[in-house]
């Protein structure tokens, strides 16, 4: 695992799904062609990487209602269309924590960037949200997750 660090996140847009239910139950594979697709529709430029917004702490809240935006960036005029909302997330101030591994590992690594914000005098200030840099892939029977965990954060 990398070591946390801040980062000043550029303001974007995003067009997204609302999903309610477990996170590791997202139906990725039909949501990001349905946001593509949406892009091409719109002729707006994609983002490279999906997102996903958490909303709730799955330690707190049942994981059947556990809120989430599974979304891609883009660049240009667009509408709302077919369940496809789109929102501006202005710059901000975030903590960041690279993460590849086993999703068994992904829990100490929120803890760890959680831990490593407390102790730099900041607190999160919304949501977390993951980048996903690549699909997961199965390496000797094991799921290898490759994302961000981006946290945003003010200072106590």
């Amino acid at each position: 695992m990398a070591k946390p660090k801040f980062e000043e996140r550029k303001e974007t847009d995003l067009a997204f799904i609302e999903y309610t239910g477990r996170y590791d139950k997202v139906p990725w594979d039909e949501f990001m062609p349905r946001l593509y697709a949406w892009a091409k529709e719109q002729k707006v430029m994609p983002g490279f990487y999906p997102m996903a917004i958490y909303y709730d702490d799955p330690n707190k809240v049942p994981s059947e209602k556990c809120r989430s935006d599974i979304g891609i960036t883009f660049k240009g005029p667009a509408n709302e269309v077919g369940g496809i909302k789109t929102k501006h997330m202005p710059s901000q101030k975030v903590a960041v924590l690279s993460f590849k591994g086993p999703g068994s590992e992904y829990q100490k690594a929120y803890e760890e960037l959680g831990n490593w914000i407390d102790g730099k005098g900041y607190r999160v200030s919304g949501p977390c949200t993951e980048i996903y840099s690549k699909r997961p892939e199965m390496i000797d029977g094991v799921m290898i997750l490759y994302s961000k965990i981006v946290m945003p954060v003010e200072a106590k």
